[in-house]
């Protein structure tokens, strides 16, 4: 497999079809679909499935769960086709693992300044950390930017894919002082939650990728 030259882009937070596609022919990495209740971007099984079918085979589509047992994630992964889960709460070692075992991408979400934090991630047998900051509402970023530095204690032992407060005019910086192997964004190129703004997510991309200089040998998440 060839080496990586620039990080990878995950989008998140799609809710529709079409702005799946064009975020993928963008070149994004990979999607994100969230099955959280609770969030403006939750996706039912059906439209999920429907997004997964026409994404091209090259992207990964990943489903994003709080606290759902094996059970519910592993229903919604061979109903709608997800090929990665991202792990936003209080899920245990043991059924990262488990969903390892399945030959999926395993994200599991951890906190510079919240629970679970930094220091639990070496308990975790994740594909990759992905590592932001709470405070706000919901699971997640919340829109919030931080210290991205601070997510440099995890890049140099593990695969990490920076989150939370990016968009067009910071992504750089925010890689630069961070050394992740991905980023993820959501509401950073939205016109509104749910909705994407595909001139925004095409500048985040094509900025993201043109990141050079950085000091170590990226891995591959996707």
């Amino acid at each position: 497999m060839a080496a990586l030259t620039s990080v990878q882009v995950k989008i998140c937070g799609l809710t529709d079809k079409d702005q799946a596609v064009s975020c993928a022919r963008l070149g994004a990495d990979a999607i994100g679909l969230v099955f959280f209740p609770g969030s403006p971007r939750h996706v039912s099984d059906d439209k999920a499935r429907s997004i997964c079918r026409d994404l091209p085979s090259g992207v990964c589509t990943v489903g994003v769960f709080v606290n759902e047992s094996f059970e519910t994630i592993m229903g919604r992964v061979e109903y709608c086709g997800l090929r990665g889960v991202q792990l936003h709460g209080d899920e245990s070692p043991d059924l990262v693992a488990r969903l390892r075992g399945e030959n999926l991408v395993v994200l599991k979400a951890f906190f510079v300044n919240g629970h679970p934090s930094l220091a639990l991630a070496v308990r975790y047998p994740a594909t990759a950390c992905l590592v932001e900051a709470s405070g706000g509402p919901l699971p997640g970023g919340n829109a919030q930017t931080w210290d991205w530095a601070a997510a440099g204690r995890l890049t140099g032992t593990m695969p990490t894919v920076l989150a939370g407060g990016l968009n067009a005019e910071n992504v750089q910086k925010a890689i630069e002082s961070a050394n992740p192997d991905a980023v993820d964004v959501s509401s950073g190129v939205e016109s509104s939650p749910g909705t994407k703004d595909i001139g925004m997510v095409e500048r985040f991309i094509a900025r993201a990728k043109a990141v050079e200089g950085l000091t170590r040998r990226l891995r591959r998440v996707f």
